[in-house]
């Protein structure tokens, strides 16, 4: 039943959304040079590669300009980018994936393939389940970005500040998934892109 809800609603976002993608796309393409799509290798079901989609917000090739993780002041970051990635509106092209099925609506956020490789016993048990668009964890992470502003070495601190907790969380909705479970985290989802978070207070450099 997961696999046709995701299969149905993504179909639906991608048609209704259509107009979104295509002034989005006009937008990324008038402010810089590179394509429309960011499209990163992450770690899918079962540690399998693949290819994600999503809106480009930094400038073209800001893989080999800087880390992976990125905080809100990353000089990377395109005018259209930091609008995009306030409203999470870069996430949407990820429907795609889903129709692919290479990952779900919801399920524990895919990560890049080196970090994976750090995962512990416990932790590699996210695997199981394909990686998702949102999650408990992207919705307590809302402003991850403010959380690593200022910081000197974003990746070192991400791990430090964010990862353990993220983790404890996906395992958490391995452990717990359901039908019920997947539609609250969607509405908690939507409530947190229009709601602004609480502030957090940033990294110090």
């Amino acid at each position: 039943m997961k696999r046709w809800f995701d299969l149905i609603l993504s179909l639906l976002g991608l048609i209704v959304l259509a107009p979104v993608f295509a002034a989005v796309a006009v937008a990324i393409k008038i402010e810089s040079a590179g394509p429309v799509f960011y499209r990163g290798l992450r770690a899918g079901r079962y540690g399998k590669a693949f290819r994600i989609f999503k809106f480009r917000t930094m400038v073209e090739d800001a893989e080999a300009l800087g880390s992976a993780s990125t905080p809100e002041d990353d000089q990377r970051i395109t005018r259209a980018g930091r609008f995009l990635r306030k409203l999470k509106l870069d996430e949407l092209p990820q429907l795609l994936n889903v129709v692919r099925g290479e990952m779900s609506l919801v399920g524990p956020r895919p990560q890049v393939p080196w970090a994976v490789e750090q995962y512990t016993p416990e932790e590699r048990t996210i695997l199981k389940v394909r990686p998702g668009i949102t999650d408990p964890a992207s919705v307590r992470f809302r402003n991850e970005g403010e959380i690593l502003r200022g910081s000197a070495d974003p990746d070192k601190d991400y791990f430090e500040k964010i990862h353990p907790e993220k983790m404890r969380l996906s395992i958490e909705y391995v452990q717990k998934q359901s039908f019920l479970l997947d539609c609250k985290i969607l509405v908690q989802t939507m409530a947190a892109v229009v709601v602004p978070g609480q502030s957090i207070t940033p990294v110090k450099k």
